[in-house]
């Protein structure tokens, strides 16, 4: 599976009674189709899965092939904590015909690298679907090393690639140095994308193309074209209006820019709470600036 380019990682829009608000997504998901991004990704963090219930993960993933019809990889989030729910989430993503899973860390129980290899090995080997191991410390308390990651590559045929969003470019190299030839690491981090692609990454799972599909989309052909001058033009332009989509805690200040431009609701789901005032002022700034409004 050719994982290659921009894989917009979905937010889940929320209507005012706190239901799913199924308009706004496909909307967002026709954007996404026509800025040429290379994949979809719902239920990750972006999607605020840790709050959906089971059935609006489910439509979720449904909504995203109803509107792709095989046009682009729909790659479904299955983020828990227990190995058990993984691998029956894994098996309902593919009933569903999902072409790939994103397959997320545990979160609160800090395994070791033994239980992350078991976790992973077990969700792996109960799906014929392609896996892409999401590593992202900062919300798990636990970091997939890269010699794990090899392992897994090397046992499991169908554990493909990571998207790796430690922020550490050291990680990025020593896993392209120990994984099989044809590993890919995807950047979890819009403003380390070039960064990453320049040793060897082969695309992004980004937040910035909820808004920006286009030139987000872009940095990635320009890059792995050998376009590298405009490469580096898109990512110092893209850079200011990343930075303000991390004021708060993601997906808060996606959510507001995408409320902002008219696609969707701004509220999450508690425990996360809306943009403040004051950074909200400071991402209209940076939309304007960008064009955006």
């Amino acid at each position: 599976m050719n994982l290659d380019g921009c894989h917009t990682a979905l937010v889940t829009p929320f209507q005012k009674n706190g239901r799913l608000d199924e308009a706004a997504f496909r909307r967002l998901l026709r954007l996404q189709l026509a800025g040429g991004v290379s994949g979809l990704v719902p239920c990750g963090s972006t999607g605020e899965s840790a709050t959906l219930t089971h059935e609006e993960h489910r439509r979720l993933i449904e909504l995203c092939l109803e509107e792709t019809h095989g046009r682009v990889p729909v790659i479904a989030g299955i983020g828990t904590n227990a190995t058990w729910k993984a691998v029956e989430l894994s098996r309902e993503a593919q009933s569903l015909g999902a072409d790939a899973l994103l397959l997320l860390a545990p979160y609160y129980n800090k395994p070791t690298q033994d239980g992350l290899y078991a976790h992973f090995s077990a969700v792996a080997r109960g799906t014929r679907l392609p896996v892409v191991i999401y590593n992202i410390p900062g919300r798990t308390a636990v970091n997939v090393a890269a010699a794990t990651l090899a392992r897994l590559a090397k046992d499991c045929p169908n554990v493909l690639a990571v998207k790796e969003a430690s922020g550490s470019l050291d990680q990025v190299s020593e896993i392209l140095v120990k994984a099989p030839r044809g590993f890919t690491v995807l950047s979890g981090d819009d403003s380390l994308t070039l960064p990453m692609l320049s040793v060897g990454a082969r695309g992004v799972v980004s937040v910035v193309s909820n808004i920006a599909p286009k030139p987000a989309a872009r940095l990635c052909r320009d890059f792995l074209a050998g376009k590298n001058r405009q490469a580096q033009a898109l990512h110092l332009k893209l850079f200011p209006l990343i930075k303000a989509l991390f004021l708060e805690t993601n997906p808060i200040p996606i959510k507001a820019a995408l409320e902002l431009m008219g696609l969707c609701g701004a509220m999450p789901r508690l425990p996360l709470t809306p943009l403040t005032a004051a950074n909200k002022a400071l991402l209209r700034r940076e939309l304007k600036a960008f064009g955006l409004l």
